[in-house]
């Protein structure tokens, strides 16, 4: 079968996935509910379509940061590829680099910062942090990422720990052996390696290694260490996007992430717009969670994201058709987006504003 929808992806994945491993990559926070609102808002926003309008060469490009991508998207970072197929991140970064898409590599990749560079050394990266209690080996990361021409650093800053993932909790999660964090010594992550009945060696794992007494104060000196842009992950708040920008943040992600650390938090694209009108506009801001449709890229560029990291899709075609089936999802995202374009009348995405959004809609 040809997956013509993220769905089928998903379903692929599924059947080819150990249980075990599908609940690490799709399981949530407590109930779950913020996961499955994600995408749910964005079905919210309904598309209020322009007519007689000359569509015949619809664009979806865009800049960021001086990198020209295909579409306003890009690969959320997550951890440990390797889980969906043997050959990780290096399928990720090429599948990636051949749609013309942004890669965002985790600190918790299966290979080397160098590796995935070499897997497509014409593609746009960037780099995924977590604040470690061990800040030398934050700065080393830093170092081997400029060295490596990517291009920007992500900070998150909603996961002082590891949020409880029931699903985790309930198979006892650990990695399995032979998988860990190249990036990373090994006394760094082996508590991800270990769990008892009833909980979870990645939770356990953050616990260790994640420094919880992280402030805005901090920032100063990471942005000491690097003349790359930074940007921090996991702003949902007007406030937080302020104080961002206050401290030196060069671009703003609003995430939940995908649901996974504080179940209740508003879906993704309730907080964007907030976020949004509350920094400079020369201060990007990227939007993931939930994104299951290249029209729902449309609706993120136009309550005004520069761009939209798609997650758990990507990881659906790489573990069921390697660099191919990556590649794929992130095709069809652009293939989607082009159609709603095209019939929207709105033929470029300087055309998408919040006047192409009918929100909240009676009939939904």
């Amino acid at each position: 079968m040809v997956p013509l929808t993220l769905a089928e992806h998903g379903a692929l994945a599924q059947a080819r996935l150990p249980a075990v491993i599908w609940d690490f990559f799709e399981g949530a926070a407590g109930s779950e509910w913020t996961a499955r609102a994600n995408a749910d808002a964005w079905r919210r926003h309904l598309l209020r379509p322009r007519v007689l309008v000359d569509v015949s060469a619809p664009d979806c490009s865009t800049e960021l940061f001086g990198a020209r991508l295909a579409a306003p998207y890009g690969v959320a970072p997550m951890a440990y590829h390797g889980l969906a197929h043997p050959d990780a991140e290096c399928a990720t970064a090429r599948a990636a680099a051949a749609a013309g898409a942004l890669l965002v590599v985790s600190i918790f990749a299966g290979r080397t910062l160098e590796e995935i560079a070499a897997a497509a050394p014409g593609g746009t990266r960037w780099l995924q942090l977590y604040w470690l209690r061990d800040r030398e080996a934050l700065a080393a990361l830093v170092a081997r990422a400029e060295a490596a021409d990517y291009r920007a650093l992500v900070l998150t800053v909603d996961a002082p720990k590891v949020g409880r993932r029931l699903r985790d909790l309930r198979n006892a999660f650990a990695l399995p052996p032979g998988t860990t964090a190249a990036n990373l010594a090994a006394r760094l992550t082996s508590g991800a390696a270990r769990a008892e009945p009833g909980r979870s060696g990645i939770e356990e794992h953050s616990r260790q290694q994640f420094d919880p007494t992280v402030t805005w104060a901090d920032l100063a000196w990471l942005r000491r260490r690097t003349t790359l842009p930074l940007l921090l992950k996991g702003v949902l708040t007007a406030e937080d996007a302020k104080l961002a920008v206050d401290h030196g943040a060069d671009g703003l992600v609003v995430s939940n992430h995908g649901g996974r650390q504080l179940d209740g938090t508003p879906p993704a694209p309730d907080a964007l717009a907030e976020v949004v009108d509350a920094v400079p506009a020369d201060h990007p801001v990227l939007v993931d969670g939930g994104l299951r449709h290249g029209a729902d890229l449309a609706r993120a560029v136009a309550l005004g994201a520069r761009a939209a990291l798609v997650g758990r899709p990507v990881l659906w075609g790489l573990a069921h058709g390697g660099a191919d089936g990556a590649r794929a999802v992130l095709d069809l995202l652009r293939e989607e987006l082009l159609d709603t374009l095209v019939l929207a009348g709105r033929p470029a995405l300087a055309d998408l504003d919040r006047g192409a959004l009918a929100s909240r809609s009676p009939y939904i």
